[in-house]
């Protein structure tokens, strides 16, 4: 019970206003109210202070020369030298910045100040209003009504301290004023003490005024800084943290992390199930998030699957890279989302202060691109920030800048690689591979530029151009011959291809059955019933599809089931492999059986050596592709190629 009381005296002198009916408040929003509450305050407290001392000395000359003088001027310098303190200790806070919070201790040592100030003021007419003139009596009085009136004011937002300072002051002038001679004094301390009861609830009603108007107030900003969907914070908050947090690592040499997480294949489970299941999905993965860090950490949402960490506890780089791991494995397992399993892949990049700098600005790049190159190394990747990303960025944002004028400028050009008929040993069509050769910096990889391009947008002009001239450089071939071209996920996605591709057929005078178009798993995976859709049209007209790479994602055989496929091309690793391991040699096999019960054929991919040629034709794959057939070569070299069988191919060379 004793605690209980105790616990209950310190809510009290801390500003608690339930004692007395008033809102109640949990931290921290309780000490931002603290820091407002002081904070206006000691906007009045100099001048109060000044009153102080300019009231002492008006007493003073009040009664100067009367007997009460010397003790007077002793009362007086109390005063003079407690308000001279307090003025400039007071003066001095003013000017520093408005603290964020302010704990319950200040709030006490606050209350305290002001029943020590009030007690002395409340001395005043217990000591002197019974020996005093009548004059110096109305001087004595104007003073404590002022007291009161002034400190009622500047303590109008803490309760507690308003009555800390007003009722000794009351109590110190009803005790004089009963303890004259006449009838009429008990009627007006009773008086006094009534219009300190009306004082104290007109300032309790403007404290509890003021604590609700903040606690709406707080509401509304925090409703602002919150992230809809997951309820975490959002990327104004962030900004705002992230913020305060380089201020205190300037100012306070405190240092700091900066993890940026993402989920690799959210757009995928966007597509395939649509915009409520990947909400539902955030809101786990946000969850997880919570359970994977500690309350310290701060975690936002920025946007779409993009979740930022403030780390400032803890943060040498094996315990950064010890949090990430932790939040890695935290999305190992499968998310049940409407009775459905998804998996997810994240990814995350970090930033450390002051070490990849103390700007917002630079930091957030210096974060995003060690994002980009986790997401690049692959599934569950963790990677820092260095000087070599700080490279690669340069380097990426060039490239994305000179490709949107490579095409114009003929920088980009169609390579043909042949495929080989085993049955025939003759060139049965070639596969464009779209290739770049940058005026600086030389032969720029597609596995490096096409990404660029996705992102972007360009693939869609890119795209359009490669199919346009493929078709026209195979219209001038014989007829027997195909071309393939590779179509990517974000390609498929727009809905003016279809359209498009009958164009540029039309356009080249090509049959569309010697038109070829290849997607990958990967494709299939990220945006399903509108491929099949939109496959089946170009089925419809005669177009082939080839489905690349095939082994290497998920493989389902639900692709083999429900596509119009023509083709299936096994990846260049399996092949390599099966002359020296048994299990690659078991895939290739059941797979071209697999395929052939299907009505669907095969090409190898990577074929190096005669060898796995033997061993493709002994299994009964349909097509072979690799550098023994023939290198990638341009449109000008194709006749000769085409019109050689490739027994007679390889004795020339």
């Amino acid at each position: 019970m004793q605690r209980l009381s105790a616990a209950r005296l310190g809510d009290l002198l801390a500003g608690d206003l339930r004692a007395f009916g008033g809102p109640s408040t949990i931290e921290p929003l309780a000490g931002r109210i603290r820091a407002e509450q002081v904070s206006i305050v000691l906007r009045s407290t100099l001048l109060g202070m000044a009153a102080n001392i300019l009231n002492a000395a008006t007493f003073v000359i009040a009664v100067w020369g009367s007997p009460d003088q010397t003790k007077a001027i002793l009362w007086a310098s109390v005063i003079i030298a407690a308000a001279g303190f307090v003025g400039l200790r007071a003066r001095s806070s003013f000017q520093s910045v408005k603290p964020r919070s302010v704990s319950r201790r200040t709030t006490q040592n606050l209350v305290r100040n002001a029943f020590l100030f009030g007690t002395w003021w409340g001395a005043l007419p217990v000591l002197f209003f019974g020996g005093a003139t009548s004059a110096a009596q109305v001087v004595i009085t104007c003073l404590s009504a002022g007291m009161i009136a002034g400190g009622a004011a500047s303590f109008s937002t803490i309760p507690i301290a308003a009555v800390a300072y007003t009722l000794p002051i009351f109590v110190g002038s009803a005790v004089a004023i009963v303890w004259l001679d006449g009838a009429v004094n008990v009627p007006v301390a009773i008086l006094m003490v009534s219009y300190a009861i009306t004082l104290f609830r007109a300032v309790l009603a403007h404290a509890s005024e003021f604590t609700r108007r903040f606690i709406l107030q707080a509401e509304s900003e925090n409703a602002i800084r919150r992230d809809v969907l997951t309820s975490l914070p959002n990327r104004f908050s962030f900004n705002e943290r992230l913020e305060n947090a380089l201020v205190d690592a300037k100012q306070f040499d405190q240092h700091f992390a900066l993890l940026l997480f993402d989920l690799n294949n959210f757009d995928e489970v966007n597509d395939r199930f649509g915009r409520a299941t990947a909400d539902a999905l955030l809101v786990e993965v946000a969850a997880r998030l919570r359970k994977s860090t500690r309350e310290s950490d701060g975690i936002a949402r920025l946007e779409g699957d993009e979740f930022a960490i403030i780390v400032t506890c803890d943060i040498r780089p094996d315990q950064i890279r010890s949090l990430a791991k932790q939040i890695i494995d935290g999305m190992r397992t499968p998310f049940m989302i409407e009775a459905r399993e998804i998996y997810c892949r994240a990814s995350i990049g970090i930033a450390l202060t002051p070490t990849d700098g103390l700007d917002a600005n630079q930091l957030l790049r210096c974060v995003d691109t060690a994002l980009h190159r986790a997401k690049t190394l692959g599934t569950g990747s963790i990677q820092f920030f260095s000087a070599n990303d700080d490279e690669a960025a340069t380097r990426r944002h060039a490239l994305e800048r000179d490709l949107a004028s490579a095409l114009a400028s003929d920088q980009l050009w169609l390579a043909f690689q042949p495929f080989l008929d085993l049955g025939s040993d003759r060139i049965r069509g070639f596969e464009a591979l779209l290739r770049w050769q940058h005026p600086t910096l030389g032969a720029i990889p597609p596995s490096e530029f096409i990404p660029i391009a996705e992102e972007t947008g360009l693939i869609h002009s890119i795209g359009h151009w490669a199919v346009k001239t493929a078709c026209l450089a195979a219209a001038r071939w014989p007829r027997d011959l195909r071309v393939s071209v590779n179509l990517s996920a974000v390609q498929l996605k727009n809905k003016a291809l279809l359209d498009g591709i009958l164009e540029t057929l039309a356009e080249a005078g090509l049959e569309p059955r010697r038109l070829e178009v290849e997607i990958t798993e990967n494709v299939l995976i990220s945006n399903f019933e509108e491929t099949i859709s939109l496959l089946q049209s170009l089925s419809s007209l005669s177009v082939t599809v080839a489905l690349d790479d095939f082994g290497t994602g998920y493989s389902s055989l639900t692709y083999l089931r429900k596509l119009p496929l023509s083709r299936l091309k096994i990846d260049r690793s399996f092949v390599q492999d099966m002359l020296t391991d048994a299990d690659c040699a078991a895939i290739v096999r059941s797979l071209v059986e697999l395929a052939h019960e299907l009505r669907i054929e095969v090409t190898a991919e990577g074929v190096e050596t005669p060898d796995q040629l033997d061993c493709l034709r002994r299994v009964g794959c349909d097509e072979a592709q690799g550098y023994l057939i023939g290198k990638p070569v341009r449109i000008d070299d194709i006749p000769g190629i085409a019109a050689k069988p490739f027994g007679q191919k390889q004795v020339l060379e």
